[in-house]
């Protein structure tokens, strides 16, 4: 198994974590975006939108953090992933909050201040904010985002919360989240962005 990505990815860090949760091995192949290198016609080959980071397992080539989490849970750690229709459709609905309110918030914020993508930052701040009232809400009465464990639900929302300050979004106000944040990094197996 190989995982296509880059140190700084927020979205490559996503499978990163869970691979090492899970006890996962894969081989790490960094992608050089500061040269280009996703855009590149091999890479292209594995996946035509030119984002990392990709998975390669086998005949099995995936793209998109969101798919590669589902796609490994399923297939190496089930216990990650719900198999009843609600909790499997709890999962879901968080997968696309990190794919949707925390890409264009939190995680635009971060892109901005880091790399210097452009962005209307006021505008990414403000999202950012609002999906850390959804979070607060939603964390207050509960430990986990879906059930009463962990699930690639968890995983693939960390990142880029965890990260917010690195876009310049204050955690402080959210202290449900900032348990929360805790709460993933004391699991067992836990490894940090870098």
């Amino acid at each position: 198994m190989k995982l296509y990505d880059h140190p700084a990815s927020g979205n490559g860090y996503k499978v990163r974590l869970f691979l090492a949760l899970a006890g996962i091995a894969a081989e790490r192949v960094t992608v050089d975006v500061a040269a280009r290198a996703h855009k590149t016609p091999d890479f292209l080959a594995l996946n035509p939108r030119g984002q990392i980071p990709v998975l390669v397992d086998g005949e099995t080539v995936l793209f998109d953090s969101q798919a590669i989490l589902v796609y490994l849970a399923a297939s190496h750690a089930p216990a990650w992933l719900p198999a009843d229709p609600r909790g499997l459709g709890e999962v879901t609905q968080w997968l696309a909050f990190a794919a949707k309110e925390i890409a264009v918030g939190l995680q635009a914020a971060r892109l901005h201040f880091l790399i210097g993508a452009p962005a209307d930052i006021a505008a990414a701040q403000a999202e950012a904010r609002r999906a850390l009232a959804i979070l607060e809400t939603w964390l207050s009465t509960r430990d986990w985002l879906v059930g009463d464990r962990p699930t690639v639900a968890d995983i693939a929302c960390f990142p880029y919360v965890a990260l917010a300050p690195e876009g310049r979004v204050d955690l402080d106000p959210y202290p449900a989240v900032r348990r929360w944040i805790g709460r993933i990094e004391a699991l067992p197996a836990f490894v940090p962005m870098r």
